[in-house]
């Protein structure tokens, strides 16, 4: 019926805007974290200039969109209850990694989520496995990259001013870490907002509004402004867990962190590669927590988010899958 088709649609839309503004809240400790543990900016002016510096990010490309709205599944196996139900999973793992200041990763979220539904509503030989490698393998690969240009980074910054003074040092790029902070909660928007705007557009190519995959700009700035009101409501319990539990972070290490996870981000998002923002700043700090010592690493904490990492994909996907299974015998599929 076409009233009950309209209503899915509607249902699919607001749960990825929702999965978008938990995103904003849940990633908010990926572009503020560490300019807000070193006291570079306070927690109120962080949180408001991720929000705008995210919207303004989500803005400029839709790249990372187009990949993961047409590298997971074919759309002939695209319904509107796989997209909720993708969708759903994904909010749920979000919410409790949150709960436990886990910072995993939503990009996985949402892609676990989506592979759960589709394989709940037409297997496993629906799935894209060529686009799921490429975009598996960049998931992968960006952590290990973050950690080395902070690593690398940080050994450079300590080379080049060994002979200055520590108080002064870290005076000077308390300021540049505000610039750094900006350059990653940009960076942040142009990756992040995008799944969602991936996910409105699959289910309108569903619904039939749209005749192929192309992204509205009615969605981007949905998708934008969804992700900005989450991030200014803030954060704490993952800020917290990346900014000062995992490694004592100067501003120094703070600018070192933000500039080289923003790079990896930026540079990722130009050629469509969905990237996980959580993935590549808390690898960045590691690397730079490394370059000072093993020791300045808080390695239980370090378990803890491996270990978020390692479950998000299958627990999103698990999530999703029952999530379908559920209630499409009423809802449809």
């Amino acid at each position: 019926m076409p009233e009950a088709t309209l209503i899915m649609l509607i249902l699919v839309i607001t749960a990825a805007l929702l999965f978008d503004y938990i995103n904003g809240f849940h990633d908010t400790a990926n572009a503020i974290a560490t300019c807000v543990s070193t006291r570079a900016l306070s927690i109120r002016a962080a949180i408001y200039m991720a929000a705008g510096l995210n919207f303004a990010g989500a803005m400029i490309s839709t790249k990372v969109a187009s990949t993961i709205g047409k590298g997971i599944v074919d759309a002939n196996n695209i319904t509107q209850m796989v997209v909720l139900a993708g969708v759903t999973g994904a909010i749920i793992w979000d919410l409790i990694t949150w709960y436990y200041g886990l910072p995993s990763s939503s990009s996985h979220a949402i892609i676990g989520g989506i592979m759960g539904a589709v394989i709940a509503h037409a297997g496993v030989t629906a799935l894209h496995w060529a686009g799921l490698r490429k975009i598996i393998l960049a998931l992968l690969i960006s952590p290990i990259i973050g950690t080395l240009i902070g690593f690398i980074f940080m050994v450079v910054m300590m080379w080049s001013f060994r002979n200055k003074a520590p108080h002064g040092l870290n005076r000077g790029f308390r300021k540049l870490q505000v610039v750094s902070a900006a350059f990653m909660a940009f960076s942040h928007g142009t990756a992040d907002a995008q799944k969602s705007m991936g996910v409105i557009t699959m289910a309108l190519v569903s619904y039939g509004y749209l005749k192929s995959f192309a992204v509205p700009w009615e969605v981007m700035v949905a998708c934008a402004t969804a992700m900005a009101l989450g991030t200014a409501a803030g954060g704490w319990r993952i800020i917290k867990t990346v900014g000062r539990d995992f490694v004592k972070l100067q501003p120094v290490h703070g600018f070192c962190v933000e500039t080289a996870s923003a790079g990896v981000i930026l540079g990722a998002s130009a050629m469509g590669m969905p990237t996980s923002t959580t993935h590549v700043i808390t690898s960045s700090i590691l690397g730079v927590g490394l370059s000072k010592r093993m020791s300045a690493v808080n390695w239980g904490i370090a378990h803890r988010i491996l270990l978020a990492w390692v479950l998000t994909i299958p627990a999103s996907a698990a999530v999703a899958f029952v999530t379908y299974m559920v209630f499409s015998p009423f809802l449809g599929k």
